[in-house]
């Protein structure tokens, strides 16, 4: 019988720097096609992937290898073209696009190269929205977002706008935001791509922190050391896994 998710809290319910658990995220056969009249273009092609409770891997490999695909499909933001996925132990490709949002939402968080964080919207608010959108009572959504701006020393800026943050304090922010709802993953796409050397450094210990305190991550990444602390990398080619290597 499948299985539904587990409650997000007992998901993560793991001693720091604890060896890794059950199986989070499990791809077998996953296949992404991108069809036009004239071409069929295989971003992905037959990808055999495992990740489990508590794992960092880094995915990497040059440009066009299909790292942003795999990513997307990973965080329901695409979807394949055949091949199965399941994200703690429920299939997801064929959830309608209202349960896909769902998920996304309750279960998996997001840190983008770019931030993404609304310039409008104060700190508090841009790591507030997805707990809103989640439907949490305003006292729960307030701790949960005064703990996760704590988590990535940020909670002195609370009240900022973006613009007036560094780009590497936007980041944490964006970091914040991703673990606030206490996901069962965090997927980061080029965390530090947009920060120069010393704020990338900064970012990936804040990350490594996370990690060490029981946190799952996904990362794509270009730069070889910073895959180099993942405890996993992964290299892909033409839409291909070619390697798949434990670090520790």
């Amino acid at each position: 019988m499948m299985t539904t998710m587990t409650n997000d809290r007992e998901t993560k319910a793991v001693a720091p720097g604890a060896v890794p658990g059950k199986a989070l995220l499990q791809l077998d056969g996953l296949t992404k096609v991108f069809e036009t009249e004239e071409v069929e273009t295989h971003a992905l092609s037959n990808i055999q992937l495992t990740i489990r409770q508590n794992e960092w891997v880094a995915i990497v490999g040059p440009s066009g290898s299909g790292k942003s695909t795999l990513l997307a499909v990973l965080g329901l933001l695409d979807t394949a073209t055949r091949g199965s996925y399941l994200l703690d132990g429920r299939s997801v490709l064929e959830l309608s696009p209202t349960d896909r949002a769902k998920v996304r939402n309750q279960h998996i968080g997001f840190i983008f190269q770019s931030f993404n964080l609304i310039g409008d919207l104060t700190v508090f608010e841009n790591v507030e929205l997805p707990l809103t959108y989640r439907g949490l009572p305003a006292q729960e959504r307030k701790q949960r977002v005064e703990r996760a701006l704590e988590r990535v020393g940020m909670a002195h800026r609370a009240r900022h706008l973006p613009g007036q943050l560094s780009g590497g304090q936007q980041q944490r922010v964006a970091v914040a935001r991703a673990v606030a709802g206490d996901p069962l993953i965090l997927l980061a796409d080029e965390p530090t791509g947009n920060l120069d050397s010393k704020n990338g450094e900064a970012v990936m210990q804040l990350l490594s922190d996370l990690h060490k305190a029981g946190s799952t991550l996904c990362m794509v990444t270009h730069d070889p050391a910073h895959a180099r602390i993942a405890t996993r990398t992964v290299s892909l080619f033409d839409g291909r896994v070619v390697q798949d290597e434990q670090l520790r």
